[in-house]
């Protein structure tokens, strides 16, 4: 490989108008915050039934996504993927950056938000959640050191330890964010060991999508050059983890009618849901799914770099599908009290929940979502994160050699 240079991103005007379009958002995620605190979660579309609503699909998807971004950089410092190397400092602070996206939309749903203290001081171990604040905050330790051996030319020497630590830790936060429906026996949509590797699939795959989304957007603006043959591996790599996220979500439901307790839910997400089923079947399986593997596949269809954006933005449509069918599904079917009798009271139970998002809860969730990309933008303006030039040539000895010969 050929020595690669780091370089900031240039000030511009759109630098400016960028930052302006989040700090809107931003704006507007804080405001609705403040509104649903000040008023109460009676102005969402939130009930005592559907209790994590619109925010909570937001939240998981960055945190999510969080954990698969820093994908890039483990191929590289990890499994000693030349290729990818030039990538992982990028890939460090998407991570970060997700992360926090997520954890603020998460905190500012809470209602009380003044509360998080106690949550921080008072720890029930029985509980994924306690043990999710570790995992979090450790990840966002973990992978500011990381990102540090990378850029101390001193520290170089330990870069593939740090790794390997970052990589676990990663699969491990990832895992507690799959047990929280996994352990979650009340709910017959979640109640499932398979959530654990579902959600590390799909980390993988929502965050490589994101990955890829960002570095063709920064590199077509900022007019740095970006290979075709580096941009088709990590399409096809996107192509494998799409279809590990339908594989998983096949063994789910595939288990679950197995199971006669879980018949009711399973007909209700695959059959009878109505919007649930629209999402699952048309925008999770097909859109989400079978059309980016489609796309990444077939290279005659169109150039790489259409191809693996159009693939990328509806793995990311599909995947906040599926966590909303996830999320919002599994607690619109109602709880199983008595198994094998009808119940029915004033408070709804036994009958299927409706629910709506509100403005306030889509303005908060896209709040996060602009923290996270605005602290994507401040972290490559001011910090030396992205490589000058990605040509095939510079970052993939194989590809000049490959070039030469056909030559």
């Amino acid at each position: 490989m050929a020595r690669i240079r780091y370089r900031e991103i240039g000030s511009s005007t759109g630098f400016s108008a960028l930052l302006a379009v989040l700090a809107l958002f931003i704006l507007g995620g804080l405001a609705s915050a403040w509104y649903m605190e000040h008023h109460g979660h009676i102005v969402t579309g939130m009930n005592n039934l559907v209790v994590w609503g619109m925010p909570h699909v937001f939240a998981v998807f960055l945190i999510v996504t969080a954990s698969g971004v820093l994908n890039v950089a483990s191929i590289g410092t990890v499994f000693g993927r030349t290729p990818y190397k030039p990538m992982a400092r990028l890939s460090g602070l998407l991570a970060i950056a997700f992360l926090v996206g997520g954890l603020a939309v998460l905190v500012l749903d809470l209602g009380r938000p003044d509360r998080l203290i106690v949550a921080m001081t008072t720890y029930n171990f029985k509980s994924i959640f306690a043990w999710n604040i570790f995992l979090y905050v450790g990840f966002l330790i973990v992978v500011a050191a990381y990102l540090f051996v990378q850029m101390e030319r001193t520290m170089s020497g330990y870069t593939r330890a740090v790794g390997w630590f970052a990589f676990v830790w990663r699969l491990v936060l990832t895992t507690g964010t799959g047990s929280i429906f996994g352990w979650l026996v009340a709910r017959q949509a979640y109640d499932a060991a398979v959530m654990a590797p579902l959600f590390i699939a799909m980390s993988f795959s929502f965050g490589l999508a994101a990955f890829l989304l960002i570095i063709l957007a920064v590199c077509r603006v900022e007019g740095r050059d970006l290979g075709d043959g580096i941009l088709t591996r990590l399409g096809r790599l996107l192509g494998v983890f799409a279809a590990a996220v339908l594989y998983f979500t096949s063994v789910q439901h595939l288990t679950n009618l197995y199971a006669a307790e879980h018949a009711g839910v399973e007909r209700f997400i695959l059959f009878e849901g109505g919007i649930y089923t629209l999402l699952f079947w048309g925008v999770q399986v097909i859109l989400g799914g079978l059309v980016p593997i489609a796309l990444l596949y077939a290279p005659e269809l169109s150039a790489v770099r259409l191809r693996v954006a159009l693939a990328s933005a509806l793995v990311i449509i599909g995947g906040l599908a599926q966590i909303y069918v996830i999320i919002i599904g599994g607690q619109a079917y109602p709880l199983v009290l008595f198994p094998g009798m009808d119940v029915q009271s004033s408070a709804n139970d036994g009958a299927v929940t409706s629910y709506a998002p509100s403005l306030p809860e889509v303005a908060l969730g896209l709040g996060g979502v602009a923290l996270a990309l605005a602290i994507a933008v401040i972290g490559l303006k001011i910090l030396r994160f992205l490589p000058v030039s990605l040509a095939d040539e510079i970052v993939d000895p194989a590809h000049a050699q490959t070039s030469g010969a056909g030559a």
